[in-house]
């Protein structure tokens, strides 16, 4: 009973990147969208993407982080 409930846990952990990726693809999508209609303003909102997503992929790192230590520690 007990591992399996380590494996849930760590899948719910690996869901983190299931769902920033879908944040990145979203953020891209505007961020492409707002250049389209303000191209003099592509310099900030593309660092503004690039600090967005680099926030959002640590959040997918430290969910996988998490599931190893699920998996290998318990």
């Amino acid at each position: 009973m007990e591992k399996g409930l380590i494996a849930i846990g760590a899948g719910m952990a690996i869901m983190t990147g299931m769902w920033t990726g879908i944040g990145q693809g979203l953020a891209a999508s505007k961020a492409v969208e707002a250049v389209g209609k303000n191209p003099e303003a592509e310099g900030k909102i593309r660092t503004t993407l690039v600090m967005g997503c680099a926030l959002a992929e640590t959040c997918a790192i430290y969910g996988m982080l998490i599931a190893f230590m699920l998996i290998f520690v318990f």
